[in-house]
């Protein structure tokens, strides 16, 4: 089964940290990622441009309402994801738990209703 696994980092919590700690962060990430591809799980992930890059798009009324920035504001922004394979929520629970963001945000697992094509 497929999982989303969305992750969210308080930016607050990344400035606060020094640039050592930063760097560690990223090297747990290239970890991480490599881990999950050698054990088979990785289908796809990449991190997102700041959510001050990000626009919105609502249909009302027939009409197209662009707004620029996130759809609703939070302490914690979407920062990154990683669509994965396994068995089943508690795997999928594990490797979430694994990433690197769990310690200074969240992670939201979600499994991925697949359509048939």
């Amino acid at each position: 089964m497929q999982y989303l696994l969305m992750i969210f980092e308080d930016p607050a919590e990344l400035e606060r940290m020094t640039d050592a700690e930063r760097r560690g962060l990223f090297e747990a990430y290239r970890t991480f990622t490599s881990r999950i591809v050698q054990a088979g799980n990785f289908r796809a992930g990449d991190k997102l441009e700041p959510v001050t890059t990000a626009t919105t798009i609502r249909l009302r009324s027939g009409k197209r309402l662009v707004v620029d920035g996130p759809f609703a504001e939070t302490k914690e922004h979407l920062v990154g994801y990683y669509l994965i394979d396994a068995k089943d929520l508690d795997e999928a629970l594990s490797i979430a738990g694994r990433i690197p963001s769990a310690s200074i945000g969240a992670v939201e697992v979600r499994p991925v209703h697949r359509f048939e094509r």
